[in-house]
């Protein structure tokens, strides 16, 4: 018995693409993810995540859900703080493979203490148009404040 529960862990973990697949993200400032934030007409939902995160893992399959469904009226954004290219492809190679997320990277994990977070993972930040911050979840999502979130920056930009 303990075999099979083996093998079953394993195959549920396995990436659902390769780690090469995947593009090195690119590279962010606090500014440019501000003037990203800014210059946008529909709300963000902003994700902060760390390869080595074990409550980020757990709440990504939330997040890719809600960008599919999303998709035609909030970006989502995902930030990888502290980490490596080869972590942080691995990770969206697992949980983000063709995921409606625009994904970048803050080795240094400054960017989130920029917008007015913390260094903790995870973190998702609710922007309305124009980058106005709506709220601040730390910690792990659930469904429950993940789709009232939505709604509040949804109604907020008027759709």
């Amino acid at each position: 018995m303990p075999l099979l529960l083996l093998v079953l862990v394993a195959a549920c973990s396995a990436p659902a693409a390769s780690p090469e697949s995947v593009p090195e993200l690119p590279v962010v400032s606090a500014a440019d993810v501000t003037a990203r934030l800014v210059d946008s007409s529909r709300p963000v939902v902003l994700n902060v995540w760390a390869s080595w995160c074990l409550p980020c893992r757990s709440e990504a399959p939330l997040l890719e859900r809600a960008a599919a469904e999303f998709a035609a009226e909030v970006d989502f954004v995902g930030l990888d703080v502290r980490d490596d290219q080869d972590g942080a492809r691995s990770f969206v190679a697992e949980f983000f493979p063709g995921a409606a997320i625009t994904q970048l990277h803050d080795p240094g994990g400054d960017i989130p203490v920029a917008l007015g977070g913390s260094r903790g993972v995870p973190l998702t930040f609710f922007y309305g148009p124009g980058g106005e911050l709506v709220s601040l979840h730390t910690g792990v999502l659930d469904e429950r404040t993940l789709a009232l979130e939505i709604d509040e920056i949804l109604r907020r930009a008027g759709t």
